[in-house]
């Protein structure tokens, strides 16, 4: 088993197990059925006191072969893993001390856990099974992120429970649903405070220098021509960390006021010096 694998399997462990512990510490104590198989699980929980642990193994069994069929062989082994693993660490966390009853602190901090755990596992290329596999179905089939999938699937879990419990509750829940899959794509895409910086400008050496010598970051230049002055312009692309691009800023307010600079949040970065070592390999 290469390296990169041994890491998959490790974020689905890891992701599983925040998946469980989100469970036992926040919605089941909390009575929020927040989509998923786990939703389900709640539900006959509330009606008929069935372990929760073996209720999400019988359902999750048959959903399994569906993604078996549907995603390949590599997800479904991954996925196998997942299937076992939550409801296993729901077993073994089931009497844990430390819950939240609260359903607004449950639908907030249970949807981050929950939502960082399942984000681990699907960078890890598996899922949880349940209704997380179906998610990733529908994101295979539609082109649409793994939080919206999850949004959609477990969206109709939820509203189904208000049959079950009140409206309020059934409200935290599609609330703790929103969190969970904003919180997915973040986890996924790995969103932080990189910019990426358009400037266009007449001076185009000095702010090259600016970019290399100051910040030592990378460019790319474009050659534009203005929509107003219809004269050829080079724009300058750069991508740099969120103190890089502050520093930039103020250096262009002092140095180059004239011109038209634009920050764009960029979501993930792949490349030297984001995710390559940023000198080659050289180390100083």
């Amino acid at each position: 088993m290469n390296k990169k694998l041994m890491t998959e399997y490790a974020q689905i462990i890891i992701g599983a197990s925040l998946v469980a512990l989100s469970y036992n510490l926040f919605l089941l104590p909390s009575r929020l059925a927040a989509g998923g198989i786990s939703g389900v699980s709640t539900i006959l929980y509330e009606l008929y006191a069935l372990s929760p642990a073996l209720t999400q193994l019988l359902i999750n069994l048959p959903i399994f072969i569906i993604g078996w069929i549907a995603l390949g062989k590599d997800f479904s082994w991954k996925t196998l893993l997942g299937t076992f693993w939550v409801p296993f660490m729901i077993f073994l966390t089931a009497d844990i001390p430390y819950t939240v009853s609260n359903p607004v602190l449950a639908a907030i901090y249970g949807g981050i856990i929950l939502g960082v755990g399942l984000g681990t596992v699907y960078k890890g290329r598996g899922s949880t099974g349940g209704t997380a596999a179906i998610a990733q179905v529908v994101k295979k089939f539609t082109g649409f992120s793994s939080g919206y999938s999850q949004l959609i699937v477990d969206g109709l879990v939820v509203i189904s429970s208000i049959i079950v419990f009140n409206l309020e509750l059934t409200l935290f829940a599609l609330m703790c649903i929103y969190i969970t899959s904003k919180t997915i794509d973040i986890v996924q895409l790995r969103t932080s405070a990189t910019k990426l910086i358009m400037i266009i400008t007449e001076n185009e050496v000095k702010i090259h220098d600016m970019i290399s010598d100051q910040i030592d970051r990378g460019l790319t230049k474009v050659q534009t021509i203005g929509g107003y002055s219809n004269q050829d312009r080079t724009m300058i692309l750069c991508v740099a960390e969120q103190q890089e691009a502050v520093k930039l800023k103020r250096m262009m307010q002092d140095e180059e006021p004239t011109s038209f600079v634009v920050f764009i949040d960029a979501s993930e970065v792949l490349g030297r010096g984001f995710t390559l070592d940023k000198y080659y390999g050289q180390k100083f």
